[in-house]
C-alpha cells in the first residue's frame, strides 16, 4: 500500500478527478468529456508499459446489452477458473465498479467480484497525474489506462473490455482482442455516431480486427451488409441469432434460474453461449469446456459480479424494480414486460418513477410507455437531464395527441429521492386501500418501476440499502 494513502486522501483525489476531467456520465458529450480518437490513448498505454499487449482480452460494443453480455461472460470465465478482469461503464454508486476482477470458481454467496483497491487507484492517479494533465486526457481515457494497467499488474488470464461509446474511435479500441462482440445496433447517440442504423453499425464495427473472430448478437437487414463488408476476407464473422450454440438446448432451464430476469436476457444469453463456442476453439480458453461450472457462472451473474440496475428487485415490500434501460430499443422490452406483469394479475397497478437525458429520443419512447400507469417524473442531478417539468409537458401533449383515454396520472418530483419517496407512499396507500376493500383473498400488490436513465437508478439504489 502507498505509504501516503488515506481514505480521506483517496476521496479527495477521486473528487478532484471528477472536477478537473469532465466525464460523459456527469457532463455529457462536451469537448472536454468526449475526445474521440486513439492517439492520446495509444501514447498513454505506451507510457504505462503497454499493458494492452500483456493480457488476453474480449472486446464488446453495442447499443444495448453489452453490459449484461460483459458481466455474464466474465462470470462464466471466472467460474471456470480463469482470473478475469472486467472493465465497464458507467458506474452506479462507486467509481471502482468500472474496474474489477471476478471471483474465482469457488466463490461463495457472500463473495462478489472485487473492485480495484482504493490504494491502487490512489497510487495510480498520484503517479500519473502530471502525465495525464500534460496530455489533457479525458476521464474515460484515464479510467481505461487504469483498468489496463491494473489487469496487467494482476496478471489476469483474460480481461473483458466494454467500449464506452461507439467503437472505432473509442479509447478501448487500442486492444487486439481474442474475440470482438457487437451485441445490438439501435438509434442512440446519433449526434456522434450517425443518424441511421448502417452509420452506427459502421462505427461499432470499428472494433473488428484482422484475423480476430467477430460475433454480432442480432442480425438486421439494414446493418448486416455493413458487418459483412467489414469482415469479408478480414475476420471470421458469426451472427448469434443464426446459429444454435452447443448449450442452447438448456437455455430455458438457464433463463428460469438466472438472477438476471429481464426478458431481453434471452437474446444476451444466446450471444454469450455463441461467444463461448468460439472461445473454446482458442487454446487460452480450454477451461470453458467445464459446462456445469460455466453455466453456474452465467446463472449467478448478478450475485457473483455485483452487477446492479438490470431489472433488479431492490425492494420486496413495496415491490420495486430498477433498470437502467434508457433508449427506445431497451425500454421497449422493459415496458412490454411491465405490461405483461400487470396483465397477469401478479400486481394490481403500476407506478413508474421516470427521468431521462435530454439527448434521448423521447418521441420514440413515449408510444412505448404503459398508458395505464401512474407516473412520477423527475430529473437526476446532472446537467444532461431533461427537466422534469418539460418531461411532464411532453408526456401530456403526447397523451392528448394520441387520444389515450383515462386520467392523466402524472406527478412531478424535484429530486429522485423525493420521487422514490412519493412512489413508495403511493404504493403503500394503494395497498391499504386494496386490503380494506378486498375479500378474504390476498390482494395483488402494486409494482414500482424506477428507470429511464442510469442516473435515475444510480440515485435510487442507495435509498434501498
Amino acid at each position: 500500500m502507498d505509504a501516503s494513502f488515506t481514505e480521506a486522501g483517496y476521496e479527495a483525489l477521486v473528487q478532484d478527478i471528477f472536477r478537473r476531467f469532465p466525464s460523459v456520465q456527469k457532463d455529457g458529450f462536451t469537448p472536454g468529456a468526449y475526445k474521440p480518437g486513439l492517439e492520446r490513448m495509444q501514447a498513454f498505454d505506451e507510457a504505462l508499459g503497454s499493458p494492452s499487449r500483456q493480457i488476453h482480452s474480449i472486446h464488446i460494443a453495442g447499443t444495448n446489452g453489452k453490459g449484461s453480455v460483459a458481466n455474464m461472460l466474465a462470470s462464466a470465465l471466472s467460474a471456470c477458473g480463469l482470473k478475469t478482469g472486467l472493465f465497464t461503464s458507467p458506474h452506479l454508486v462507486d467509481f471502482r465498479e468500472r474496474v474489477r476482477i471476478a471471483p474465482g470458481k469457488e466463490a461463495q454467496e457472500e463473495e462478489p467480484s472485487f473492485l480495484v483497491p482504493k490504494d491502487y487507484v490512489f497510487s495510480f492517479l498520484t503517479e500519473w497525474m502530471p502525465w495525464i494533465t500534460e496530455h489533457q486526457l479525458s476521464f474515460f481515457e484515464i479510467t481505461t489506462g487504469l483498468a489496463l494497467k491494473y489487469f496487467a499488474d494482476e496478471n489476469v488470464d483474460v480481461a473483458v473490455i466494454e467500449t464506452g461509446l461507439g467503437g472505432r474511435l473509442d479509447s478501448t479500441n487500442i486492444i487486439v482482442p481474442d474475440l470482438s462482440i457487437i451485441t445490438t445496433i439501435g438509434l442512440d447517440h446519433m449526434a456522434l455516431l450517425g443518424d441511421t442504423l448502417p452509420q452506427i453499425a459502421a462505427e461499432k464495427a470499428g472494433i473488428f480486427k484482422a484475423g480476430v473472430p467477430a460475433l454480432v448478437g442480432e442480425s438486421n437487414p439494414e446493418t448486416d451488409p455493413v458487418f459483412n463488408e467489414r469482415s469479408w476476407m478480414f475476420c471470421p464473422l458469426t451472427y448469434a441469432d443464426r446459429v444454435k450454440p452447443s448449450l442452447w438446448y438448456r437455455h430455458l432451464s438457464i433463463l428460469k434460474q438466472m438472477d438476471l430476469q429481464a426478458a431481453v436476457q434471452e437474446h444476451n444469453l444466446r450471444t454469450v453461449l455463441t461467444a463461448v463456442d468460439i472461445l473454446k476453439q482458442i487454446p487460452a480458453y480450454q477451461a470453458l469446456s467445464q459446462d456445469d461450472k460455466l453455466l453456474e457462472g452465467i446463472i449467478h451473474t448478478a450475485r457473483r459480479m455485483g452487477f446492479r440496475g438490470r431489472w433488479e428487485r431492490v425492494s420486496a415490500q413495496p415491490y420495486v424494480l430498477a433498470d437502467i434501460g434508457h433508449n427506445a430499443q431497451a425500454l421497449g422490452y422493459n415496458f412490454a414486460q411491465l405490461k405483461d406483469r400487470i396483465a397477469s394479475g401478479t400486481f394490481s397497478s403500476l407506478i413508474i418513477v421516470y427521468g431521462i437525458m435530454a439527448d434521448k429520443d423521447l418521441d420514440a419512447i413515449l408510444p412505448l410507455m404503459p398508458a395505464d400507469a401512474t407516473y412520477i417524473f423527475t430529473a437526476p442531478d446532472t446537467p444532461r437531464a431533461l427537466p422534469a417539468g418539460e418531461l411532464l409537458r411532453r408526456y401530456l401533449i403526447y397523451r392528448r395527441a394520441a387520444s389515450i383515454p383515462g386520467p392523466e396520472r402524472a406527478f412531478l418530483a424535484p429530486s429522485v429521492r423525493q420521487a422514490v419517496q412519493m412512489a413508495v407512499q403511493l404504493a403503500q396507500n394503494l395497498s391499504e386501500q386494496l386490503s380494506r376493500s378486498a375479500s378474504a383473498e390476498q390482494p395483488a400488490p402494486p409494482l414500482i418501476y424506477i428507470g429511464g436513465s442510469a442516473f435515475v437508478v444510480a440515485e435510487s439504489l442507495p435509498l434501498f440499502r
